[in-house]
């Protein structure tokens, strides 16, 4: 399990989730609070076809960032239809906000977007609790 630490104390966890792993808060966040940058080296757009993957964060269409070294804990937030965070850019930089208050225990998540749901999520299904729980 890895653990995000802030002053000596745990802030936030990788635990298992029906969908692999995902990023939990052991603290409650406020509405509208910045949580974690989606970090990683920085591809152009043909460094990123040629790669591929499924943790590539878009910054613009020039330039994505490789989100899979293990050391960017953004990686395990997992999509959701209903998300409590959302990714925001600055310059080359992308960080995780808060859209509504959250619950210490719960999971982080974030909508992947129109076309990462199309040719990703949507031909298996979507697992993000919401769906699940209308199936």
């Amino acid at each position: 399990m890895l653990v995000a630490m802030t002053n000596r104390k745990p802030r936030y966890t990788i635990k298992r989730t029906s969908t692999g792993l995902g990023f939990f808060t052991l603290v409650p966040i406020p509405h509208d609070k910045r949580i974690v940058e989606y970090i990683g080296p920085i591809l152009t757009r043909e460094e990123a076809d040629k790669k591929g993957g499924k943790y590539l964060m878009k910054i613009d269409e020039d330039y994505f960032i490789d989100g899979n070294p293990r050391s960017n804990a953004a990686r395990y937030i997992n999509h959701s239809c209903q998300p409590n965070a959302k990714p925001y850019r600055t310059g080359v930089r992308v960080w995780i906000w808060s859209i509504r208050a959250i619950e210490a225990g719960e999971e982080i998540t974030y909508d992947y977007g129109k076309n990462y749901f199309n040719e990703q999520i949507k031909p298996v299904g979507c697992k993000c609790a919401e769906c699940i729980e209308k199936s």
